[in-house]
């Protein structure tokens, strides 16, 4: 057991050596922001120490460049460049055997997604798919479901620790 903690943490000691120059290569060639990138690039290798135990040598370049890109999308988000991002994806990117194996699992969490929305109540289920599927913000939502805004933050607060949860379960 301590063997394979010591091997997990050579790894990802390795990785960080070999991947974290073009990591931030790739981060600021997309928001062409040095600083950001950089910490956008600590940022991976920190979310990648939580998934030590799952990391194996010929995975883990693959591992560490779709942390890359999913923290990209959540910075996009912060930013509200999402629909520069969506015309980025479609547009440019040309499609590879990483991209379908992207969109497989994709795919794969959008189901889990969808089932673990069955299983939510009535009204959270409502206000988690106006949010996230009709992309209403929350004012539009609690005038249209009549609800305080307290009221639909603390619905999507939870159903997506629910969401969360159970596809951290199923991963």
């Amino acid at each position: 057991m301590e063997d394979m903690k010591t091997t997990s943490n050579e790894l990802v000691a390795n990785s960080y050596r070999q991947y974290s120059r073009p990591v931030h290569a790739y981060l600021f060639n997309r928001i062409d922001d040095w600083e950001t990138a950089r910490d956008l690039t600590q940022d991976v290798f920190l979310r990648l120490l939580d998934y030590k135990p799952m990391l194996r040598p010929e995975t883990v370049k693959s591992f560490i460049f779709t942390i890359a890109s999913n923290l990209l999308v959540d910075y996009w988000r912060r930013s509200g460049l999402k629909q520069e991002y969506t015309s980025y994806i479609y547009d440019c990117c040309p499609t590879s055997v990483e991209d379908v194996e992207s969109r497989v699992v994709v795919k794969d969490l959008l189901t889990l997604e969808r089932y673990t929305l069955n299983k939510l109540s009535e009204q959270r289920r409502k206000v988690y798919a106006m949010k996230r599927f009709q992309d209403k913000d929350v004012p539009e939502i609690a005038a249209e479901l009549q609800l305080s805004i307290r009221t639909v933050e603390n619905h999507l607060r939870l159903g997506r620790k629910t969401v969360r949860e159970y596809i951290r379960q199923c991963i």
